[in-house]
């Protein structure tokens, strides 16, 4: 038989599985349904190769109903989101090694895939307003929105009930579980019929820099050095892309 204690323990932990589950379905969800309002207007006349805005308003619109979660489920429990640049000291030195450190491995990357012929060119139409779009978009919309979602929110709600640290106290389980719903969040669903695709390298990619961005926003303690790291990672992507397309093209 299961004494007081044990079935107090199944229930928190029952709770803290459905609690995980729910914040699942939010988060996956939330983009989801960014995807169809994104999908209700024609955006030929100002992108006809469709390179930056679909994915902008996308990416404007998901923020805007994470936002109203926030503000909402904050009138009713006041939670810290790490609106604040909090430790600027840590902040502004995980920010330099990180990008640092991704610029040198991004530009390694491609230089190998240039070398061995798997090099996948940008996928739009090299013109300036693409260029432009897709690079203005990867600076100013992808981190935002994105950690605000994935760091800010998720960790934020996951840490309510799971308060477990790993790897020897120096992360949150927390933190590991919102960089797997990220990495899950890249993958594509279709439900007539039903069909999962996804890219695996760029799903371990996503679950390996979303820990480094949520690392960074629990030891600072804001979720604008985050925001930052991520934006810069998709920059320098995105820009080396584009430069190797233009040099294997001339």
């Amino acid at each position: 038989m299961i004494n007081e204690k044990g079935g107090a323990v199944l229930i928190k932990v029952f709770k803290s599985i459905i609690w995980v589950l729910v914040l699942t379905l939010i988060l996956l969800g939330v983009p989801r349904l960014s995807g169809m309002v994104a999908g209700f207007f024609d955006y030929h006349v100002i992108d006809p190769d469709g390179a930056y805005a679909w994915i902008s308003v996308h990416h404007i619109v998901q923020a805007l109903v994470i936002m109203f979660i926030i503000i909402v489920t904050n009138k009713r429990k006041p939670l810290e989101y790490g609106f604040d640049w909090g430790n600027k000291n840590i902040g502004r030195k995980y920010v330099l090694y990180f990008t640092l450190i991704f610029g040198a491995g991004a530009l390694a990357n491609h230089l190998l895939a240039i070398f061995t012929n798997s090099f996948q060119q940008f996928g739009y139409p090299l013109t300036i307003t693409n260029i432009i779009g897709q690079l203005g978009f990867q600076l100013f919309l992808s981190g935002p929105s994105e950690e605000l979602i994935f760091r800010a929110f998720a960790i934020t709600m996951l840490a309510l009930v799971i308060k477990t640290r790993i790897i020897n106290g120096k992360t949150s389980a927390a933190n590991i579980i919102a960089a797997v719903i990220f990495g899950l969040a890249h993958m594509s669903f279709s439900f007539a019929p039903f069909a999962v695709s996804y890219d695996p390298f760029q799903m371990v990619l996503s679950i390996v820099l979303g820990f480094f961005y949520g690392d960074c926003y629990e030891k600072s303690g804001s979720v604008y050095y985050p925001m930052m790291m991520h934006s810069i990672s998709n920059v320098i992507m995105v820009g080396l892309t584009i430069a190797a397309t233009f040099i294997s093209g001339s």
